[in-house]
């Protein structure tokens, strides 16, 4: 249930981001559902890191929600700050290269249809973790394209599973 309550804000936070990114949401009214995303999201993995069924799999599951935390809170950070998001662009890299693996463990261990999803999740999250890096860290004129990725990724990859995962429809 964790995973779809996660999702579901990773979608509004996505889809909001790249509305953003095409101009339509200003800068500073961004940061309040990055930083509720980011609690979320943060609340999420401390409650799989540190609950009394914690294990492997779920201490994984904690270092990998706290990725997305990391990311909503840091663009929270750079629109309260005003920086160029240089470093977010840097960090963006570090996950894209982090998301590649996770993404070929789930496809070579997917035995169900929402272990199939969250392969391609991954996959699209890699990607779009890597556009950021360009945008910010090298500066690539890609902003439009992000925007449209990011709101495309943010409703497949978090909204619909996770709307799907808290109807128990998945």
């Amino acid at each position: 249930m964790l995973l779809g309550f996660a999702l579901l804000y990773v979608g509004a936070v996505l889809f909001l981001n790249g509305l953003w990114l095409l101009g339509r949401i200003q800068d500073r009214e961004i940061i309040v559902i990055n930083v509720v995303s980011g609690f979320v999201t943060l609340s999420v993995a401390m409650s799989s890191a540190f609950g009394v069924d914690a294990d492997l799999a779920s201490v994984k599951a904690a270092a990998l929600t706290l990725l997305f935390s990391t990311t909503y809170l840091w663009v929270a950070y750079n629109r309260t700050v005003d920086v160029d998001g240089r470093g977010l662009g840097w960090f963006s890299l570090f996950v894209a290269i982090t998301a590649v693996p996770v993404a070929l463990q789930s496809f070579a261990n997917s035995s169900t249809a929402l272990d199939l999803w969250m392969a391609l999740n991954w996959s699209a999250w890699a990607v779009l973790w890597f556009m950021y890096f360009l945008l910010l860290a090298l500066q690539r004129p890609i902003l439009r394209q992000t925007g449209i990725v990011t709101l495309l990724v943010g409703i497949g990859t978090g909204w619909l599973p996770g709307f799907l995962l808290l109807e128990g429809l998945l």
